[in-house]
């Protein structure tokens, strides 16, 4: 893992020293395209719990108010015991989102998921859905770099919010599960800080971005652990007449601390993970649609009795 971030670092480190093109007709869009990337932000191993997840902007739309679909898949164990059989587990969400400009350096994120998870257990078929919890979120430009000056273009945006208990906690769902977070959701008040860098020259351009989920004990006397995620994606602009056409590629990685319950650590809730991500944009106007794929090329989540397989986004947003 720490190699992997070391070549994002000196990627981003030689491509910010190296030379501008003068007069380049990409400076200007990219200032227009805000790349808060998608990061996956849930819960306990990275199970959908809390559904503010995936990132706080779209590829190809500063301000905008779109649909997001979310599928994640799981492999755990239907028990807490060696011999315990592994199951399938699916989590998906439907997600209104928007991101509105209040001022020019300051914007306001909104995210309100629909959850229908499913699994399937030695004793049959169990599926949860409804109302997840909501995000919201304020981010602020702290240094931008003018648009008409140079070539070499950087932003740099600091932000904070909360996800409130909308989503019900089910503690029954938790009962005999090494998966703790199949829940639509957490229950709990729990509060995010975020920073985000992106640098462009041309037509290419690297974002890096790190937050941080605090989590706080629900009515129900039980504590997710706090989530760190970081990583970082390179991104492509491709013009095809009217057309826009974003490719990116990167890795991303979630590290959470162990679940607490009366104030006490559970063992085998914390873990860490590690995914590829590639996914591409296309844009016309004010409508824009993308899909994203991650998969897993390093993992430890929950003691190794869960495994990650997989994680598709689809996204349609209308431009503000």
């Amino acid at each position: 893992m720490k190699k992997y971030l070391l070549i994002l670092l000196v990627f981003s480190f030689q491509f910010t020293f190296s030379t501008p093109v003068k007069d380049s007709i990409y400076a200007d869009t990219f200032h227009n395209m805000l790349l808060l990337s998608e990061y996956e932000d849930c819960d306990a191993c990275g199970c959908s719990a809390s559904s503010g997840g995936l990132g706080f902007g779209s590829m190809l739309n500063s301000n905008f108010v779109g649909v997001r679909y979310l599928n994640q898949s799981y492999t755990s164990k239907d028990g807490i015991f060696d011999n315990s059989p592994w199951v399938d587990e699916n989590f998906n969400t439907i997600q209104i989102w928007a991101k509105i400009p209040i001022t020019e350096k300051f914007q306001i994120f909104t995210l309100i998921p629909f959850q229908h998870h499913s699994r399937e257990l030695t004793k049959g078929k169990e599926e949860i859905q409804g109302l997840g919890d909501i995000t919201v979120m304020g981010m602020y430009t702290l240094y931008e770099t003018h648009k008409d000056s140079i070539t070499m273009t950087h932003k740099f945006q600091m932000g904070g919010g909360v996800k409130m208990p909308t989503g019900k906690y089910n503690e029954a769902n938790n009962l005999g599960t090494v998966n703790q977070s199949f829940q639509v959701g957490t229950g709990s008040w729990d509060f995010l800080l975020v920073a985000d860098y992106v640098v462009q020259k041309n037509n290419l351009g690297l974002n890096l971005l790190l937050d941080y989920t605090i989590k706080t004990e629900n009515g129900r006397n039980y504590q997710y652990g706090n989530q760190l995620n970081y990583g970082g994606l390179l991104f492509y602009l491709l013009e095809v007449n009217s057309l826009k056409i974003m490719p990116n590629l990167g890795l991303v990685g979630e590290v959470y601390e162990a679940n607490k319950q009366h104030g006490q650590k559970l063992a085998n809730t914390a873990g860490d993970v590690v995914f590829s991500k590639f996914g591409f944009e296309i844009g016309k106007e004010k409508l824009s649609v993308g899909i994203s794929a991650m998969h897993p090329i390093n993992q430890h989540l929950a003691g190794s009795n869960i495994e990650a397989n997989y994680r598709l986004v689809f996204n349609l947003n209308y431009s503000l």
